[in-house]
């Protein structure tokens, strides 16, 4: 008889109790005096190709998680796993050459611009920390970054502060997807747009998770942009991770009260669906 059992998938990211606090400090001689618990023993899957939705309240410590799963806020306690691997505890060092393959795209793209630098020499930073081709092989990798992404060549002669907010998010998804990276954190990526550039934007992180099979962690406030992206949807309050699920059964039946308190607060005249 031909054994015909499947394993469930392995999560490609995992956190196991995860928490991140900040001391806060009072008094004559700056004292701890308590702490803001920002992440608060958070557990999470997330696997291959799917995007998986945080959303919640400002303040509620999404985007301080998003940054944690990266390393790029060391963690107080619990563990971050990148494909079984244990990640919080590297080193710098020893992070970098995982940074190609886990990216983030901010809600500001020019907090990861030198506004000194052309578009161009942004992009082709990247290749050169990695020692990834020559000269001319990576002025073509920018040139096709910039087509991928919408934008014409000529940009990267260009300098940030030359470009739409727009514009400048799509060489944000660029410089992200340079080395052809595994998972994306987007933290707030869309939420400083206008809505009809918002659109493009979705409509290109959807072309792009598609073509390139991302894995993406998309983080906003806002829970129809949310649900619009997501395969599942993990809401945060206070820290913690309240409620989970598919996007469908989150905003059709949310379980929780926050939860419905989000999804109340949605105007009627923007349909989730």
């Amino acid at each position: 008889m031909t054994n015909t059992t499947h394993r469930a998938p392995s999560p490609i990211i995992q956190t196991k109790d995860l928490e991140l606090w900040f001391p806060q400090r009072g008094g004559v001689f700056g004292r701890v005096q308590s702490h803001n618990k920002a992440v608060n023993g958070i557990s999470l899957d997330i696997f291959k190709g799917e995007t998986l939705g945080l959303v919640g309240e400002s303040g509620s410590g999404k985007s301080t998680l998003g940054k944690a799963i990266l390393n790029l806020h060391r963690p107080t306690g619990g563990s971050v796993f990148y494909k079984g691997r244990t990640i919080n505890t590297l080193s710098d060092r020893e992070m970098r050459p995982l940074r190609q393959h886990l990216q983030i795209v901010f809600q500001d793209p020019m907090e990861s611009m030198n506004p000194r630098m052309a578009v161009g020499a942004i992009l082709e930073e990247p290749f050169i920390i990695h020692g990834i081709g020559t000269a001319k092989e990576r002025q073509q990798y920018v040139y096709q970054l910039l087509d991928r992404v919408g934008l014409n060549k000529r940009a990267a002669e260009k300098y940030p502060h030359e470009f739409s907010g727009g514009q400048r998010q799509r060489i944000g998804i660029a410089r992200a997807i340079a080395l052809e990276p595994e998972f994306i954190v987007c933290d707030e990526a869309v939420s400083a747009l206008d809505v009809s550039v918002q659109a493009q934007v979705l409509n290109l992180l959807l072309d792009l998770q598609e073509e390139m099979d991302l894995t993406l962690l998309f983080i906003s406030h806002d829970i129809a942009v949310v649900r619009h992206m997501s395969d599942r949807i993990a809401v945060m309050y206070q820290g913690k991770i309240v409620e989970t699920g598919d996007a469908d059964d989150v905003c059709n039946n949310p379980a929780h009260s926050y939860s419905q308190k989000l999804l109340s607060a949605v105007p009627p005249e923007i349909a989730i669906v």
